[in-house]
């Protein structure tokens, strides 16, 4: 009889391929099953950045980071979410996950050494160096199994080029006004028209779709088995209740000494989201269409518990709708735009109800704070063509490209006056009027009394540094105005199965369930549904994957 695969991970997200890359180095036989065609899950789609306190190359910066330090900033944000037993297992692990990755496989990081945390004013904050981002990576090194990565979204790429934060953004942003930047963009565009040419896709990956593809290298390099196209009806179990194996749709049995569930959550489920999402016919995920919570239900059918213990939900993003023709509209989420100088965001009565300048999770937790019960939760960004022609706004992206056929398709709206772009919008033009009127005063000074936008490091690095003297406030003066409206949507759930520090699945008494393990937005998030720094997604996915795989290699196997 053949013996039994040691982990089969249902999901190909960054959560179940880094178990599956981990537990392949550490000698055990791994099978991946993906239930589309393509590998990477919504983590491909990301932006790729992943939140890792005390990580090795802000070491090597300079940049030290106790335990204690991180520690204290989620104990003061997450309050009574906090729980300790998932949050030391991280921070522990964290470090040791880059330091692996980095010295056995293709995946390789670059460190975001000036990215602040989120609440700076919180004990503990880290002003920098507690993020790091896969390396880009040319998609020709996956040879055939190039086909397999899932293509970057289209609303947040440019014809399927992928622009990363930091240097390679600034130089889209900026092309018109600097030679190095005109330069570097011209190479990019010029790359992928080639690779669009010779591949039918862009090789040059940036984000998560460069941290999916090194995975991906880094399983064929150690011999994970990956399959697409494939469904698991249930888990196996035996008598006692332990994990066996796997059930496919077409009958087959496979059977292995652990599972571990990792198929991005239940953001797409229609039910689950009525369930546990605030304003739920409004909102709009950015997961992909398969993260239904299909892995959820495999694991409650088991014996698992699922944990709603969460301050928000998900992992919340303003988003628009992009109404292309004969095509549902898709959304776009608001990330870059909001804190730069020159853009407020306000509610149907026409006044602000946030800083638009804090995380985008902020954002939509204000706004749905905001909204009366019964009501939908509405917002819009208006800013000036000034703002429009520098920064862009949503999926209209900064100048020479045009502006227009955007605003023909009835996603951006513009007037020449104020009071014409509030009835356009269905804004209270008097109540827009007062509010222009007050935050154009204070803006051309630099500041914001009523929120305080530009007073943290987050907030600075959100805005433009060449602005003075606040980089992220400036006057709206500069006819045509522009709107464009903005709703609650997500990257993915906080909510998920209940897990312990090794991320093995819990039963609602909290014992254990055998061979059962589950990582990514299948797990409640260890931050208690709150957004402390950009990564934090990414960041537990990996290091729960690569904890969980350390895990089973430690388990004697049966005789």
């Amino acid at each position: 009889m053949t013996a039994p695969t040691d982990l089969i991970v249902i999901g190909s997200g960054a959560a179940g391929l880094a178990a599956a890359v981990t537990a392949a180095h550490l000698k055990l036989s791994v099978t991946v099953l993906e239930k589309t065609d393509v590998l990477g899950g919504t983590s491909a789609w990301s932006g790729g950045w992943i939140w890792c306190p005390g990580n090795p190359h802000a070491t090597r910066a300079g940049l030290t980071d106790t335990h204690d330090a991180p520690r204290r900033y989620l104990a003061a944000l997450l309050g009574n979410f906090y729980t300790p037993e998932r949050v030391e297992a991280f921070l522990e692990s964290a470090p040791d996950m880059i330091t692996f990755f980095e010295r056995y496989t293709a995946l390789q990081f670059d460190g975001g050494f000036p990215i602040p945390d989120t609440y700076g004013h919180l004990p503990g904050a880290g002003t920098g160096g507690r993020s790091v981002i896969a390396k880009p990576f040319d998609g020709r090194a996956l040879g055939p199994a190039l086909r397999l990565l899932r293509r970057p979204l289209r609303e947040t790429s440019f014809h399927g080029m992928t622009i990363q934060a930091g240097a390679d953004l600034r130089a889209f942003m900026s092309m018109t006004r600097s030679f190095y930047a005109f330069t570097h963009v011209t190479a990019r565009i010029l790359r992928h028209l080639r690779d669009l040419a010779l591949h039918g896709r862009g090789t040059d990956l940036r984000n998560g779709n460069a941290l999916i593809a090194r995975l991906m290298r880094s399983a064929l390099d150690c011999g994970v088995t990956l399959h697409t196209n494939t469904t698991v009806s249930h888990l196996a179990l035996d008598p006692s209740g332990a994990i066996t194996g796997v059930t496919l749709d077409d009958g087959r049995t496979l059977p292995a000494r652990a599972v571990l569930i990792a198929t991005g959550g239940f953001s797409q489920n229609p039910d689950l989201r009525a369930q546990y999402f605030p304003h739920a016919p409004q909102h709009h995920s950015l997961a992909v269409p398969s993260a239904t919570g299909s892995g959820a239900a495999l694991a409650l059918a088991a014996g698992a518990a699922l944990d709603t213990h969460q301050d928000q939900p998900a992992a919340l993003c303003p988003v628009s709708l992009v109404p292309y023709p004969n095509h549902p509209p898709a959304p776009f989420p608001h990330i870059i735009e909001r804190g730069k100088p020159g853009i407020i965001g306000v509610l149907a009565s026409g006044k602000r109800f946030c800083n638009e300048g804090l995380g985008y999770h902020d954002y939509v937790t204000a706004l749905l704070a905001a909204t009366p019960e019964g009501q939908e939760a509405r917002s819009w960004l208006i800013c000036d063509h000034r703002f429009l022609r520098r920064y862009g706004l949503g999926m209209v992206r900064p100048a020479p490209l045009p502006w227009k056929p955007l605003a023909r398709m009835g996603y951006l709206k513009t007037a020449t006056t104020l009071p014409a772009l509030a009835t356009l919008c269905g804004i209270d033009p008097a109540g827009l009027t007062a509010t222009l009127t007050q935050w154009n005063r204070t803006a051309q000074h630099g500041e914001d009394p009523e929120f305080g936008r530009g007073t943290t490091a987050y907030m600075r690095l959100q805005g433009d540094a060449e602005h003075r003297p606040n980089p992220c406030v400036a006057p709206l003066t500069k006819p045509p105005y522009f709107a464009v409206e903005v709703i609650p949507g997500s990257f993915g759930t906080f909510c998920g199965l209940r897990a312990d520090g090794h991320a093995r699945a819990l039963r609602a008494d909290g014992s254990v369930i055998p061979g059962l393990y589950v990582a990514g937005a299948d797990a409640a998030s260890p931050f208690g549904g709150f957004y402390p720094a950009g990564g934090i997604n990414l960041g537990p996915a990996l290091t729960f994957g690569y904890r969980a795989a350390h895990h089973l290699a430690k388990q004697p196997r049966p005789i």
